[in-house]
């Protein structure tokens, strides 16, 4: 964990420190008796633009480092999963509409309530579904499909489900599936590796923040994928009034 955060900090300080010293530059060679020129002046805000971009991301790599990294506090209570999904459907529909992909909702007519902690199940439901989107683009946002009869789509749904290990305890399913290139074996084994990624700007914890999330609400994280056909996520919860497959998260994080 530390030497991924070291490298994922060494670069944007890198940038800053290189604009830093340019810009510096810029204003110690400025004529001191008449005013910047606009190409002067231009140059500079663009240097200062830079600075306040990769600050940004530093913010953005820290924030998700103690997302990830701090203790996980989980209020675990019944809820129902069915306006969970449609409140994130509706909320990330633009998002999907203006990269050309289909957000597809679907509710099981099943008992659709379960054990979890609301705004963390969205927060892992969207890294889910910005994994989906992104495994359907390419480096630069084209459509990364397999063909062009290929549906760009994603399928965001509920279902009943019983998981092999434990029949008696019935779970509630939440897929997330993709209709992308799917996930190689050798990928697959790293996808929940902290600060692991294939895709150009990724922080490589969005699985692993999920799993987590979803592991500390007494859930699992199931993957299925077919390269060639697209990748299924699917989050298992303990349906209310049941036991589940495990116990409530205590909020805290777990050994692995």
């Amino acid at each position: 964990m530390t030497r991924g955060l070291a490298h994922e900090i060494k670069n944007p300080l890198s940038t800053i420190s290189l604009n830093a010293q340019l810009l510096s530059e810029r204003v110690d060679d400025a004529p001191r008796d008449e005013p910047l020129s606009d190409a002067d002046r231009a140059a500079l805000h663009k240097r200062v633009d830079a600075l306040r971009r990769e600050v940004e991301r530093l913010r953005g790599i820290l924030t998700d480092f103690l997302t990830y990294a701090g203790e996980l506090r989980l209020e675990v209570q019944e809820r129902d999963v069915a306006t969970i999904v449609r409140e994130l459907g509706d909320f990330f529909a633009p998002q999907a509409q203006h990269a050309g992909v289909r957000l597809r909702v679907e509710i099981a007519p099943a008992p659709t309530r379960a054990l979890c902690d609301e705004p963390h199940l969205k927060q892992a439901l969207l890294n889910l579904l910005l994994n989906a989107l992104q495994a359907l683009q390419g480096p630069q946002g084209q459509a990364a499909g397999t063909g062009t009869e290929t549906k760009r789509e994603i399928v965001l749904r509920t279902r009943g489900a019983v998981m092999e290990d434990a029949p008696q305890s019935p779970m509630l399913a939440i897929d997330v599936i993709d209709t992308g290139p799917g996930i190689s074996q050798e990928v697959l084994a790293r996808i929940f590796d902290p600060y692991f990624t294939t895709k150009a700007g990724g922080s490589g914890l969005g699985l692993p923040t999920a799993r987590r999330i979803i592991e500390g609400m007494g859930g699992r994280l199931v993957v299925a994928t077919k390269p060639g056909e697209g990748t299924g996520m699917s989050v298992m919860l303990g349906m209310a009034g049941g036991t589940g497959n495990g116990e409530r998260g205590t909020g805290r994080k777990k050994s692995e």
